[in-house]
């Protein structure tokens, strides 16, 4: 495996990645598949802010690891169920292994649930609310290099969407975490020019149809 100046790696299959994506094995799949591709689907977005939460403090690499014990502990992060968790949920997840047992944040996956509930009476979907706050083209850097990202890690969209989204009661949303959520859900592809992958999550956000519905966020 070789690593480029530029901030990518030639793996084995000869295809050059982003760095993090060949760092870990668990990495290459989530880099190749997921990362950068737009998502709509309700409990993916929902999985992710949660995930994105739990993550303070801790590497990524660590919640991918737990993900699927996440997703049965939160009955697949759908959030209407997640919503009606009481504390004897509460008791059981604190006991889970598979899981991040950190009191604030269950208690805040618990609380998002019911401000997604809430949210989405008014936006009509959670995906309809949550691309509302996709950068402009004209805002993001020309090229996407290691050094531009570096410089990334929130921006005028993730602010405002954390500030949105503290307003409606929801917790573990800071503008850092929200700009972690917006890369991995394909609002934004930073995808490093050069990345094999770059080019497919391009593809997919130019055929990708904006969920829209409800009233703009104030």
């Amino acid at each position: 495996m070789g690593r480029d100046d530029d901030g990518l790696v030639r793996g084995q299959d000869g295809k050059r990645r982003c760095w993090w994506g060949a760092s870990a094995h668990d990495y290459e799949p989530y880099h190749d598949r997921e990362w950068g591709f737009p998502v709509d689907d309700e409990r993916r977005l929902f999985e992710k802010i949660c995930l994105e939460g739990f993550q303070a403090g801790l590497s990524w690499l660590t919640i991918l690891r737990k993900r699927e014990a996440f997703r049965r502990a939160f009955a697949g992060f759908d959030y209407r169920q997640v919503a009606r968790f009481g504390p004897r949920h509460v008791a059981q997840l604190l006991a889970d292994p598979g899981i991040v047992r950190h009191l604030g944040k269950i208690e805040a996956t618990i609380q998002n649930a019911r401000s997604a509930c809430t949210l989405v009476d008014e936006a009509g979907s959670l995906a309809a609310y949550l691309w509302r706050f996709e950068p402009k083209k004209a805002s993001r850097p020309s090229r996407i290099t290691r050094a531009a990202l570096a410089q990334l890690s929130q921006s005028p969209e993730s602010v405002a969407l954390s500030k949105d989204l503290k307003r409606r009661g929801w917790r573990f949303v800071g503008p850092t975490t929200m700009y972690a959520f917006m890369q991995a859900m394909g609002l934004v592809d930073d995808h490093l020019d050069g990345c094999w992958v770059r080019r497919d999550a391009e593809r997919a956000r130019r055929a990708f149809i904006r969920p829209t519905g409800g009233a703009a966020p104030a």
